[in-house]
């Protein structure tokens, strides 16, 4: 199996579990806050659960980086964007919660693996 295929799949698997985390999150926070903080918090929490999986098991780095770190919340400070007006542009336009939670996923899911593939993890 080629390398790119194999951090894609390992990609995915780590992806299954943040956004596990993220959705989890997110329905319970929707409970008590606002629909964009409850995003933007839960958003994070997968955050990090991505930071650790991806970079000790997908892209196999052990080294202890603060650069990694450093660009990791750089690029997902860009994708928290584009994930939260993603999530309220879809939104405005249908009540569909969880739709709306599943294509904010997909564009900073394709933003992520990018960053992190070409410029984090390199």
């Amino acid at each position: 199996m080629s390398k790119i295929k194999k951090e894609l799949k390992r990609f995915l698997v780590a992806g299954l579990s943040a956004v596990g985390t993220d959705l989890v999150t997110y329905y319970m926070l929707l409970n008590f806050l606002p629909h964009d903080i409850a995003k933007a918090i839960s958003f994070l929490l997968g955050t990090v659960v991505a930071f650790i999986i991806n970079k000790y098991w997908t892209f196999e780095k052990y080294e202890r980086s603060y650069k990694e770190i450093l660009k990791f919340a750089l690029l997902y400070s860009v994708t928290l964007g584009a994930n939260v007006v993603t999530n309220n542009l879809f939104l405005e336009y249908t009540s569909l919660v969880f739709v709306a939670f599943l294509v904010a996923t997909g564009v900073s899911t394709v933003l992520n693996f990018i960053g992190q593939k070409w410029w984090v993890f390199r």
